[in-house]
């Protein structure tokens, strides 16, 4: 029998004590009980301290004690500081941190006579750049929303223009969260300096999670603060416009970390190196020892293979869980730093919420940067990495109109850039599809509708949002060629890729939604060029686009016409669609997991399996491009709405193809929404026993049984109809045959013969 005890620490540079102990209801990231807690005592005496530790051992030494419900007992018999800090979290609840936001600063719609739009777009495409001139903010003065050409949206931004005072509701990712994504940088480092990497590559692991989501060089600072003379120097061998790199002096920013503080963090990540290499040579090198494996010299294979015994070691170790508090604390201590605005946070510390108003356009935006930020110079002290969602309201005027739009702006994470013609749009994105009047995809015009932007047309067209439909093309002005003298063949050369992309969906969407995407995108192209600049120094061409577009955001607010024909199916046929869905899945995934080899489809690395697997022991559905739930929804989708292309028969006959698209649309929505739900419930929820058991998977063959696992678990879940109808696919089929009859009577549609 495990026996937990506490003990108490101070945390460097903090007066006060904390009190440490391994949580024996609570799971570690392994999913094992025995998390280590830390917890501020609120005393900076040291005998309170003690006999507060003297109460938790009591406390954790009597099993009796370890249930929810003795909470109130308890509180007579503890101090309520104790109490707090074992029976907090011990039944964790998902936060629905968009309903937080919507508590603080309700998003109007179109009974508001306000228009959402959602902007997507692949990373760097320049979204984030068109939401800059929407509301009217400068690129260097305002630095809102941030941009960058690598991925810099990992939360939802939300813009309200209003004509009212500034205001926001910032939301944070959960403490589990950011504490798995620590967890799995540290043993990112640890991986490093087994690979023998200099110190300057370990901290780069440190600080940077590999779906770079999870910056913590946002938080805790860079590694190095300014180049030397002599670096900056051999950066000119790449300086195309022939001028030498001058550098720069240093100016006086509000939002810069002092000279000091930057020494500060260095010496803190200094430390969190050593500690980083001290877990490398004693835990993880006596394992390689007792394999008997040379890292340096080992095969791929074989260094995998030692490095999933490693790490169930490596979360084990005092050593780990402490360096992993110790930067929790840190972020917390920048938390700290920003005094304007409310907090609301747990009592562990936590942020939930930020919320703050003003008047003043500068201030405001000044506060709101330490959450959203992505500038240099204020490394050490930005929030970005843990802010899940921003959403903020006011006069954001754009400077090409004369009158404030009444537009709800959706920006959200870019869609990576993948050559994979199998990739799913996330469920993140998707979700919102029926929440918003207008989907603006935003491709770049000098590649455009590669792999990314045309998962995108697919979505929308199978779910029947094609009448929602913007598509911009930025970077226009980029688009170079002898045979482009004007904007007029420019136009003509980017609307010919357009054409040629959703003529390539036709086989997979049929030519129905295929040809209603089309048509969409025909009618509402945007060419745009120059965002990065300031909106006064655009061309008048590129404002009169911009003019264009919110005027097609505002006219969405006006509901669509629903024709009075209506559809009428036999259901029969629908059964086939099922299986041609749930085959295409289950093939996609047996390559993924490594248990089968198809060309068009990549083999996900071990880690990233099991990254995906501890997401969803920890109730998220997705890591990076592993999205099961996305991929079972667009495969069900993409078959459902082939099989609803072609009814029975109508109640009367379609106008014309455009007609029949039209109503059809309510039906493919309805069944898309509902889908979502179905499929995490089958794939996720349903299923958390046998994704503990795969994520529990340890020793040499774990990857493959986990592999096998997982398998198992999408067999049960979406199994593929055959001749052999078990109980497990009776229920599927029925789940998706009623959801699918559902959808079409409640749309105005009919069916020929009882619903099954």
């Amino acid at each position: 029998m495990t026996i937990y005890t506490a003990s108490k620490s101070q945390a460097q540079g903090r007066p006060g004590w904390s009190i440490n102990f391994r949580h024996p209801l609570r799971r570690d990231s392994r999913n094992k009980p025995g998390l280590k807690v830390r917890r501020g005592l609120g005393t900076t005496s040291a005998d309170e301290a003690e006999h507060l530790v003297r109460q938790m051992n009591a406390l954790l030494g009597d099993d009796r004690w370890w249930s929810i419900t003795r909470r109130a007992e308890a509180l007579a018999e503890f101090d309520s500081r104790v109490v707090d800090a074992f029976y907090d979290e011990v039944e964790p609840a998902q936060t629905d941190t968009r309903a937080i936001r919507q508590s603080l600063l309700p998003l109007p719609g179109r009974d508001d006579g306000y228009s959402r739009v959602l902007l997507v777009g692949t990373t760097g495409a320049g979204k984030t750049s068109l939401v800059r001139h929407l509301i009217g903010t400068d690129p260097d003065e305002d630095r809102f929303p941030s941009t960058s050409t690598a991925k810099t949206t990992i939360a939802d931004t939300e813009v309200i223009i209003a004509p009212d005072r500034y205001r926001a509701a910032v939301t944070f990712f959960p403490e589990a969260d950011t504490r798995g994504g620590i967890e799995e940088c540290v043993f990112n480092a640890c991986a490093a300096a087994l690979e023998g990497e200099n110190d300057e590559r370990i901290v780069e692991r440190l600080l940077n999670h590999p779906d770079q989501r999870l910056r913590l060089s946002y938080i805790l600072g860079s590694w190095k603060k300014r180049k030397t003379t002599e670096e900056i120097s051999s950066d000119d061998d790449w300086n195309f416009g022939g001028e030498p790199t001058v550098i720069p002096e240093q100016v006086d920013d509000v939002d810069a970390v002092s000279e000091a503080d930057a020494v500060t963090h260095q010496e803190r990540l200094r430390s969190y190196l050593a500690r980083v290499i001290e877990l490398a040579e004693t835990i993880a090198k006596p394992i390689l020892a007792e394999l008997e494996i040379s890292f340096d010299t080992a095969k791929p294979d074989e260094q995998d293979a030692a490095l999933e015994l490693i790490e169930p070691e490596l979360g084990q170790s005092p050593l780990f869980s402490d360096l992993v508090n110790d930067i929790i604390d840190d972020i917390l201590t920048r938390v700290d730093l920003v005094s304007a605005g409310t907090f609301d946070r747990k009592r562990s510390g936590w942020p939930i919420e930020w919320t703050f108003e003003t008047d003043k356009r500068d201030e405001f935006i000044q506060q709101v940067r330490w959450f959203s930020s992505n500038y240099a110079p204020s490394f050490g002290r930005l929030l970005t990495p843990l802010v899940d969602g921003v959403r903020v309201s006011g006069p954001f005027e754009p400077t090409f109109t004369d009158d404030l739009p009444q537009l709800v702006l959706i920006d959200g994470q870019g869609l990576g850039h993948t050559a994979d013609s199998t990739a799913s749009v996330t469920t993140k994105i998707t979700r919102r599809f029926a929440e918003v009047d207008v989907i603006v995809l935003v491709d770049n015009a000098e590649q455009p509708m590669q792999a990314s932007p045309l998962a995108v047309l697919s979505a929308v067209g199978t779910s029947g949002h094609y009448g929602k439909l913007a598509v911009v093309f930025t970077h226009f002005d980029q688009i170079k060629g002898d045979n482009l003298p004007g904007p007029a063949e420019k136009r003509q050369h980017v609307m010919a890729s357009v054409r040629n992309g959703v003529g390539s969906l036709k086989e997979v969407i049929g030519g129905g939604v295929a040809n209603s995407l089309l048509r969409a995108v025909e009618h509402d192209a945007f060419m745009l060029g120059g965002l990065q600049l300031n909106t006064g120094k655009l061309p008048p061409a590129i404002k009169g686009e911009l003019r264009r577009l919110v005027e097609r955001c505002l006219k969405a607010v006006a509901p669509p016409k629903t024709p009075d024909a209506a559809p009428i199916y036999n259901l029969l046929g629908l059964d086939f669609a099922i299986q041609a869905a749930t085959q295409k899945f289950h093939d996609q995934w047996a390559t993924r997991l490594g248990l089968a080899v198809r060309s068009n489809v990549p083999k996900a690395h071990w880690a990233t399996v099991k990254a995906l697997n501890r997401r969803i022991v920890f109730g998220l559905d997705s890591y990076g491009s592993l999205q099961p739930v996305a991929d079972v929804i667009r495969e069900l989708q993409t078959q459902v709405s082939r099989f609803l292309d072609n009814p029975s028969k109508w109640t009367r006959d379609p106008a014309d193809e455009t007609e029949a698209q039209e109503a059809l649309a309510s039906v493919r929505q309805a069944v898309f929404s509902t889908l979502h739900d179905v499929a995490r419930s089958r794939i996720i929820d349903e299923e958390q026993p046998q994704w503990n058991a795969a994520f529990d998977r340890r020793g040499p063959g774990s990857t493959f049984e986990r592999a096998e696992e997982i398998k198992g678990i999408f067999d049960d879940a979406a199994p593929v109809p055959g001749p052999e109808m078990k109980p497990n696919t009776v229920a599927f089929l029925n789940a998706v045959r009623s959801l699918v009859a559902n959808a079409i009577q409640q749309s105005g549609g009919s069916l020929e013969s009882a619903q099954p």
